[in-house]
């Protein structure tokens, strides 16, 4: 049964063929490292996220460790580091930029990388509902500190423009 598992899969790898066409590809080579450079930091900053927040307790692993210790697991404090700042959820922005910034998009990625744009647009508010019966004033008064899904540097860029332009006009 292994020997037939693996004769399939290596087929499989081997015939593989993208479902769809195209939607856009990227030829210019400084257009494409540009996109490739996205991509990868958007994955690096997923990751960075998990554990400037704890890594471990995101993924079940410190709770289960307790378990095995035989330790309460008690919650961990409210703390916002770095990435936390700028932008209330780092994770699914993160998760986004690494979706959408590839040089080559299918009908497939774009499928993929739209639903789970809504997925995440939607999880963030099931997530801050959550925080808030959660942390109470705490993640309140966070929410009023911090923008939820464009990080505060855009927004800082976005907010000196606008002045500057109703500076000009008047």
């Amino acid at each position: 049964m292994q020997h037939l598992c693996l004769c399939t899969n290596t087929l499989l790898f081997y015939a593989w063929q993208p479902i769809g066409s195209e939607i856009w590809h990227i030829q210019n080579p400084v257009g494409q490292s540009l996109l490739y450079g996205l991509f990868a930091a958007g994955w690096g900053l997923v990751l960075m996220a998990t554990f400037l927040i704890n890594h471990f307790d995101l993924f079940g692993v410190r709770q289960v460790w307790l378990y095995l210790r035989k330790q309460v697991d008690t919650p961990l404090s409210f703390k916002t580091p770095v990435l936390y700042q700028q932008v209330r959820h780092p994770l699914y922005v993160d998760w986004l930029l690494a979706f959408w910034t590839i040089p080559t998009m299918t009908i497939a990625h774009l499928v993929f990388a739209v639903l789970t744009t809504i997925y995440i647009l939607i999880a963030i508010q099931w997530e801050e509902k959550d925080l808030v019966a959660f942390h109470g004033e705490t993640y309140n008064d966070y929410q009023k500190r911090v923008p939820k899904r464009i990080p505060r540097f855009f927004r800082g860029n976005l907010t000196r423009k606008s002045q500057a332009a109703r500076t000009l006009a008047t």
